[in-house]
């Protein structure tokens, strides 16, 4: 059996998408999002803390919007980066430390995580910094194949060093907010919650993230050519 493989002069992208224009699929997901962010805000119950969460979501749905056009993605890219945003989103209303998963696992479940695996903090954080790792490998992927013409393999590697490096900034940007906020602020917006190995366990959750999204991307890449093809 023959592995399917697009060559190097084929646009791994075509689409309806792979115009200088959003879709109309990435246009409503896109509406949604910000729908979904604006709706976030109504009743927010740690409001001041909210709204300096929402500092670089709102930077970062605006240069989407921006660079979609100049730059277009495929869906399965813009989808990944809107799905992000949107755990961010959450996280944003509850300012990470207190999204009450235990409230909604009771009421999905009639258990509670933090009691059922002995939970000694709230992980929403952590799970954030997982997906950030499996849902930007993809879109940075593309970017480096599609625009700047990197062999796919090494846009592989790439792709992960950029979510370690990134990961790696964010934390240094955590600390350097400590260094001007009011200690009670600094710790709501950085939701370390008194474990000073924070930051490391952050970088390795998107870390194990980056690996997964790269593992699946893998799997997709290899289809078998149909039968019809006489191989």
């Amino acid at each position: 059996m023959e592995i399917g493989v697009c060559s190097q002069d084929q646009d791994p992208f075509a689409g309806p998408e792979n115009r200088h224009e959003m879709s109309t699929y990435q246009k409503a997901l896109l509406s949604a999002a910000v729908l979904l962010l604006l709706l976030s805000c109504l009743g927010a119950p740690y409001p001041e803390q909210m709204y300096l969460q929402h500092v670089p979501t709102v930077i970062a749905f605006l240069t989407l919007a921006l660079s979609a056009r100049r730059f277009p993605l495929s869906n399965a890219s813009f989808t990944c980066l809107v799905a992000f945003l949107l755990f961010h989103v959450l996280g944003a209303r509850y300012i990470y430390s207190y999204v009450p998963y235990d409230r909604w696992s009771r009421l999905l479940l009639g258990r509670d995580l933090t009691s059922e695996f002995h939970f000694r903090r709230n992980h929403y954080d952590r799970v954030v910094h997982f997906f950030f790792g499996v849902l930007w490998v993809r879109p940075v992927w593309e970017v480096c194949v599609r625009y700047f013409r990197v062999p796919r393999k090494f846009a592989c590697y790439t792709a992960f060093e950029f979510v370690l490096a990134f990961s790696l900034l964010y934390e240094l940007c955590e600390w350097g907010l400590t260094m001007v906020l009011s200690p009670n602020d600094a710790d709501a917006y950085n939701g370390q919650q008194g474990d000073i190995w924070d930051a490391h366990k952050d970088m390795s959750f998107a870390l194990l993230g980056a690996l997964l999204g790269l593992c699946a991307m893998a799997v997709r890449s290899y289809r078998p050519i149909s039968s019809k093809s006489g191989t």
